[in-house]
């Protein structure tokens, strides 16, 4: 008898087929051997660092021969019920201590700490203003959570002050005007998708002016802000000097530190609340020792200043990238749908590349050794699609021509440099 058709099967086909004929399908990929990374978030390598490595295993091997408790690591459970730790209390205190907060609490990754935050921090009432290029686990937890959402143009300051202007106008504002309703603004720092910095001290003058009795809450998602910005990587909150003045930061640990999971930088009420009823935490095995030592060993390691050398050695790759690409762009002179790349001096190490075929030209820049990732649709909104890689840059793809190739080899010839240390 043959095996029974699953009607499930033949829809989810369906969607599949129909998302592969418009360029969209999502598949998994392995790194060709060898080739050179020009896609990943290891914006300073810590993971391939020999001293990260040496310190990390001198951590696990120390705990080992302690018999420490907290070996058990993952099956333990929930941090509420068998899975918390002195570890995990101590490396929450060290972190929030390094970038000024008063507390924080971690979560097992940046998705589960945004749609944690996001979905039970803002009540009845409240209103939740983003920008719309904001990452999807900000949306995610804003769908879940019991307030209105309202989206402003991409980091720009006027269209914030407009949205919050409108939003405390007439009897629907009246709840906002005398404080009793809360508006939460969510950025990032730098955004993942164009790599731009937020306009961030703008911003809070604009949420203070508008909402001057306090009710403005300001959450900074400083992803791909930690390690690259700030003294010893501490993020743009505090390069500058907003501590004070930011409600929530969430600081994830898998990008430049090459690690997993985030923390919540908050008030010690807020790390209250959020035990008790971010569902994120409450509902998932809590991270194992494992995960916890490797957080801790590359926190140490910005800490210490040892990877200021690196970051120092990124930013220089960053603008030797944007050179080349720009003076590609002037010799060849391809039309915008082709290759386009802003002419700013780039902020941070994600430079996009846009063009309307990126797949086949990543595709290209891959079959010569170069991991170039593309992001299209519906990642990025239609029409803004675009090649990306991080880990000095987006993306580094054109015509088909030599000068493609060449210019990738040069550029990896320069970002595989040592940096001086």
């Amino acid at each position: 008898m043959p095996p029974r058709r699953n009607r499930l099967d033949d829809i989810y086909a369906s969607l599949l087929a129909r998302r592969a004929s418009q360029g969209r399908l999502r598949r998994l990929t392995l790194p060709a051997p060898g080739a050179v990374d020009f896609s990943s978030n290891s914006y300073l390598s810590l993971q391939t660092n020999p001293d990260v490595q040496s310190a990390y295993l001198a951590r696990l091997h120390a705990s080992s021969s302690t018999a420490s408790p907290d070996l058990l690591g993952c099956g333990a459970g929930s941090r509420l019920l068998d899975g918390n730790s002195a570890t995990a209390e101590a490396l929450e205190r060290e972190i929030a201590a390094f970038h000024g907060a008063p507390a924080g609490l971690l979560f097992n990754s940046g998705f589960a700490a945004n749609t944690g935050l996001f979905s039970c921090a803002p009540q009845p009432g409240d209103v939740v203003v983003f920008d719309e290029l904001i990452h999807a686990s900000v949306r995610d937890g804003i769908r879940l959570g019991r307030a209105r959402a309202v989206p402003f143009a991409h980091n720009c300051v006027s269209s914030l002050d407009a949205v919050l202007a409108e939003l405390a106008e007439g009897d629907a504002g009246r709840c906002i005007r005398t404080g009793q309703a809360s508006v939460f603004v969510a950025v990032e720092s730098v955004y993942s998708m164009d790599g731009d910095v937020a306009k961030l001290r703008d911003m809070v003058d604009c949420v203070e002016g508008r909402l001057p009795l306090g009710n403005g809450q300001l959450i900074v998602d400083e992803a791909h802000g930690t390690g690259l910005l700030g003294h010893h990587g501490r993020g743009l909150v505090s390069q500058l000097g907003l501590e004070e003045r930011v409600w929530a930061r969430v600081h994830t640990f898998g990008k430049s530190l090459g690690c997993a999971g985030a923390i919540v930088l908050c008030s010690p009420t807020t790390r209250s609340y959020l035990i008790n009823y971010a569902r994120s935490l409450i509902y998932t095995t809590a991270m194992g020792y494992h995960s916890l030592a490797g957080i801790q060993t590359a926190y140490e390691y910005l800490m210490s200043g040892q990877a200021e050398p690196h970051t120092r050695h990124l930013r220089s790759l960053m603008r030797h990238v944007h050179r080349l690409l720009t003076s590609l762009c002037s010799r060849h002179q391809p039309p915008p749908h082709i290759f386009r790349i802003s002419p700013n001096e780039p902020e941070s190490p994600i430079i996009p590349l846009f063009t309307a075929h990126a797949r086949s030209l990543a595709q290209h820049c891959q079959q010569r050794g170069f991991m170039v990732r593309p992001i299209v649709a519906p990642t990025v909104p239609t029409g803004t699609d675009r090649a990306i890689e991080e880990w000095i840059c987006e993306c580094l793809a054109g015509r088909k021509t030599l000068a493609v190739a060449e210019t990738m080899a040069a550029v990896s010839a320069e970002r595989l440099e040592p940096p001086k240390l």
